[in-house]
């Protein structure tokens, strides 16, 4: 066995602008998966992600089991610079061919916060030059560069002093599951839906609700949570690349995870105005590995009720903006006038259809509380890529109807 598997490691896990107290939280669930003896601790949580440190087994473990984190990056080097010589020279001393052979294709990527350093593609280039000589030096051969499907991935961070250099064991993005066959327009990142969910308080058991479920991401990661599929079940690592990958030891983890029964009535629920997204939706669970009914059926927004016999449950959902809301609107209506209508209306619906239920709404629209005439409970700040959004919650007291109903009636 190779020391790299039996040394402790620092990781960074970037994820969602918003999600790093659920990540942490996740990542300390996580580390139980290896009791007796864990060996994975969590540290500080910071913009944009969360520091933990631990085994080369601990890595697999949070790409396979994590829902929140973006990547698992592996840190190999972090010191003071002052200019692109210096990170030459970190690079250099690290010991790649201990890590990946000469065969495998590299990708370099560099992000910044207040770095006096003018140009990151020359940085970027000093990266990969340090990398390419070092095996140069060693075997008179040098990685080739693929930006497409790299083998592997190397990350360089710099703040205004200090440059951190990371290898990525994921590969591709850990939000991409491995199941999505077809997508709606600008669908919800899996990872984001996963912590919108944590961070609603759905557990297992509770009614669930998207009444606006796209191509169905809230729904298939709700369902993945309840059958006990990891996220990571249908996808390979960039770490399954690396030297002397303990493939047996990989695979005992990879099946230590113990399926849930499945429920025998169901307890998710999900609808959209488009038919063919809820076909796709259909799909994906189908894809997803999902052996129980998750309904979904074709049904306007603002003519929803809750699923049979459930009197209370929560109700998570990214309501569409401008486009998708005309997909069967009134074409004499400008965009605008579609958007008030249509959450007026549903904000109705809401009201009167379900008092006793939890809604959590998932938008750009800051001012989605004002259209729905409703006052919400709590606004949580979350980013959507480069997108600012609010995770509003509205608590649907019970007699909001009765209060709506004996108002008097405007002539």
């Amino acid at each position: 066995m190779s020391h790299l598997a039996t040394d402790s490691h620092s990781y960074f896990c970037p994820c969602p602008r918003g999600l790093e107290a659920a990540l942490a939280e996740e990542l300390n669930e996580i580390a139980q998966f290896s009791a007796p003896a864990v060996t994975l601790k969590v540290h500080t949580q910071v913009p944009g992600g969360v520091h933990c440190s631990g085994l080369l087994s601990d890595a697999w473990r949070i790409n396979l089991h994590s829902r929140i984190a973006s990547r698992v990056l592996l840190r190999l080097t972090h010191g003071a610079y002052k200019n692109e010589n210096d990170i030459y020279d970190m690079t250099l001393e690290q010991e790649w061919e201990s890590w990946f052979p000469v065969s495998h294709t590299i990708r370099v990527d560099v992000t910044a916060v207040k770095s006096p350093l003018r140009s990151l593609q020359f940085t970027t280039l000093k990266i990969k030059d340090g990398i390419c000589d070092r095996f140069r030096d060693l075997c008179n051969e040098r990685p080739s560069v693929d930006t497409g499907t790299p083998d592997m991935r190397i990350v360089g961070f710099l703040d205004a002093h200090n440059f951190t250099l990371y290898l990525d064991t994921s590969g591709e993005a850990l939000f991409k599951r491995g199941w999505r066959a077809e997508t709606g327009d600008a669908p919800l990142r899996e990872n984001l839906a996963a912590g919108l969910l944590r961070t609603s308080g759905w557990k297992p058991g509770t009614v669930l609700f998207d009444p606006m479920c796209g191509s169905g991401t809230i729904l298939v990661e709700a369902a993945q949570i309840l059958a006990g599929i990891p996220a990571g079940a249908r996808r390979h690592f960039a770490f399954e690349k690396f030297n002397d990958f303990e493939s047996a030891k990989w695979l005992a983890i990879k099946g230590s995870f113990k399926p849930n029964p499945l429920p025998a009535t169901p307890t998710i629920f999900g609808s959209d105005i488009s038919g063919d997204m809820v076909q796709i939706a259909a799909n994906n669970l189908r894809n997803a590995g999902i052996l129980f009914e998750v309904p979904v059926k074709q049904i306007e927004a603002q003519e929803v009720k809750p699923p049979a016999d459930a009197e209370h449950g929560i109700m998570l959902t990214n309501p569409p903006y401008g486009e998708r809301i005309g997909v069967r609107g009134d074409s004499t209506l400008s965009s605008d006038d579609l958007l008030t209508a249509f959450f007026s209306a549903f904000g109705t619906t809401l009201k009167q259809r379900f008092a006793g239920w939890s809604i959590f709404l998932f938008s750009a629209d800051l001012g989605l509380p004002k259209l729905l005439r409703l006052k919400e409970a709590r606004k949580t700040p979350f980013f959507n890529g480069a997108l600012e959004c609010r995770l509003f919650r509205f608590d649907m007291v019970a007699g909001f109807n009765r209060r709506e109903a004996a108002k008097p009636k405007a002539e």
